[in-house]
């Protein structure tokens, strides 16, 4: 089994790839959006993935990897909407750099609650990486709904970051199963 560091290193280098690669297509397009649009995105992605797994195959010639690539990169295409006004423009270098902070941050969250859980993920049904993505995604609604207001609970910042680590731990685990991860 490999250290789950390098898993995670290796998953989130894909990621930050089609990110860098979507933004060299499109821009900071999705920088008009607000945070619910974002979570809404999430919404849609992390269903389609349940879709897949309820249904085992998929019409559109895509499985589930590159949905939970999309949550990741939404999640954090939300923590950059959630600490920086719309429409602020940011040089493609700029949002690669926050992009890169936001994905250091999950990452050493990963460590902490991984160091404290005892890599209970790896022992987890990879349904689950789905359910509780989409459990985060209804807290984060319900948060946007209150205007972010909280009382005892984390607020949208933190779920973007479990979700994107939720992602991450969903995709080792298919690279893991693919016949090709050798």
């Amino acid at each position: 089994m490999q250290d789950t560091t390098q898993q995670y290193d290796r998953v989130m280098h894909v990621c930050q790839d089609v990110f860098a690669r979507k933004m060299d297509d499109y821009g900071a397009s999705w920088r008009v959006m607000r945070p619910s649009s974002i979570t809404d995105q999430l919404y849609m992605k992390a269903l389609r993935v349940r879709s897949i797994e309820k249904k085992g195959i998929a019409k559109i010639n895509e499985g589930a990897a590159p949905e939970f690539i999309g949550i990741v990169n939404y999640a954090i295409m939300g923590l950059v909407q959630l600490e920086h006004e719309e429409h602020v423009p940011f040089t493609r270098d700029e949002i690669m750099n926050l992009y890169s902070g936001y994905a250091r941050k999950a990452k050493a969250l990963m460590i902490d609650k991984n160091h404290d859980y005892d890599e209970a993920w790896r022992h987890m049904r990879a349904t689950s990486y789905t359910d509780l993505i989409l459990m985060k995604i209804h807290r984060v609604k319900q948060i946007e709904d209150h205007r972010g207001a909280t009382t005892v609970s984390e607020g949208i910042d933190a779920n973007y970051l479990d979700m994107i680590n939720y992602a991450v731990f969903a995709l080792v685990r298919l690279l893991e199963t693919s016949p090709t991860s050798n």
